[in-house]
């Protein structure tokens, strides 16, 4: 068993990073994820939302990974449960594969958090707990997905900032034609009187 953990500050406040991850997918950092299903979205009597979701994903195994854990289609999918709560101002994420359950398992957890000196910015914290069974050499392969894990956080941090522009785009142009179809009914009304 390998454990993976990872600290990462966002220069965003909570709110900008939490809306990020749930859109997070599809991104172009991230090209391996390639189908997000909503299974299941309620929000709680706490007001907390609760989503299941069901990620597509080619997995990303080194060639000698996959040699000798003896599997050739690498096409997985992960189950991702996540509760966002907006009077504790935390959003937590926990994911696990569901498919080569016999031969490796994957649980991560991500939790991010206003950052406790400074409103405007975001703490993300995540781990991941790494099991290869029934094979030898599992300690490294451990290692291999371990640090895959570290190269593809690295790539959704990029995909979180990503997200993040174009969800600041999206409001800039939305404000902007908000602004535009006020003044046409304005210069109207103005040229009537």
């Amino acid at each position: 068993m390998k454990i993976w953990a990872s600290e990462h500050i966002f220069n965003h406040p909570w709110e900008t990073v939490t809306k990020a991850a749930m859109q997070k997918y599809p991104n172009p950092m991230n090209p391996g994820v390639f189908g997000v299903d909503v299974l299941d979205r309620k929000v709680d009597p706490d007001g907390r939302l609760h989503s299941t979701r069901l990620l597509s994903t080619e997995w990303g195994l080194p060639a000698i990974a996959k040699s000798i854990i003896g599997v050739t289609r690498t096409c997985t999918y992960v189950q991702e449960h996540s509760v966002v709560d907006p009077n504790q101002r935390t959003f937590e994420l926990q994911s696990t594969n569901i498919s080569f359950t016999n031969l490796v398992s994957v649980d991560e957890k991500l939790t991010y958090k206003p950052h406790p000196q400074d409103p405007e910015k975001t703490v993300l914290t995540q781990e991941a707990l790494i099991s290869v069974k029934g094979v030898s050499l599992s300690n490294y392969l451990e290692g291999l997905m371990a640090n895959t894990i570290s190269v593809n956080a690295s790539k959704g941090r990029e995909a979180m900032e990503w997200v993040i522009r174009r969800l600041n785009t999206e409001i800039e142009e939305l404000a902007a034609t908000a602004r535009g179809s006020m003044r046409v009914p304005m210069a109207a009304a103005a040229a009537d009187q």
